[in-house]
């Protein structure tokens, strides 16, 4: 497997910020790529997983017992910084600030879901412009299609799981028939994608 490896300037990091989506297979896909990124991994990841609207906090307890990065639901008016894994609270959208603090709604859902990925990653890119990553993992509907396709607008990163072993394959092809992607990467090779990042850093 060949993962691919983009190398900064010495000087600079060439991103600021991770944004995920996912939906159906969330659960497993998110643990076989955050496990991956080191302590001090230098920039902020933040995740919309479709989640019921009952849902409780079981699932960033789950993943930060896990990962060497800490693992939370990200809080009204929170500052985004590095090393953290953010998730999208259920029934909120999750929306980033100019200031690149969090802002949570309770606005329509959006491709039926509430948070949407599309919600979550247009915000991003309005705030992170040419220094944003955005992946598309497995998923039953076309959320975050749109909000990728915004990202590559603006300049940033396009990085899609390839549909042929995602768990459900519709979100992932939706966002290679909607925006220009960079990527299109098994999921075992993601979270090393990430991590080689900032390895030579």
């Amino acid at each position: 497997m060949t993962v691919p490896v983009l190398k900064p300037p010495a000087e600079q990091a060439p991103y600021d910020a991770v944004v995920i989506g996912v939906s159906a297979g969330g659960l497993n896909a998110l643990r076989a790529i955050l496990p991956r990124l080191p302590e001090k991994f230098p920039l902020p990841v933040v995740v919309v997983q479709h989640r019921g609207v009952e849902s409780d906090g079981f699932f960033a307890q789950y993943l930060d017992q896990r990962c060497a990065v800490q693992v939370k639901e990200a809080e009204e008016k929170e500052q985004a910084v590095p090393g953290t894994v953010y998730l999208a609270p259920a029934n909120y959208h999750l929306l980033l600030e100019d200031d690149r603090t969090f802002s949570l709604t309770l606005e329509s859902r959006v491709c039926f879901a509430r948070p949407s990925i599309d919600v979550l990653f247009e915000s991003a890119a309005d705030v992170y412009g040419s220094r944003l990553i955005g992946i598309i993992l497995t998923g039953a509907n076309d959320d975050g299609s749109r909000g990728l396709a915004a990202i590559k607008k603006r300049g940033g990163l396009a990085v899609v799981q390839d549909p042929v072993g995602a768990e459900v394959e519709t979100m992932p092809l939706a966002a290679l028939q909607t925006a220009d992607v960079d990527f299109v990467l098994p999921l075992g090779a993601i979270g090393l994608f990430l991590a080689n990042l900032y390895k030579q850093r």
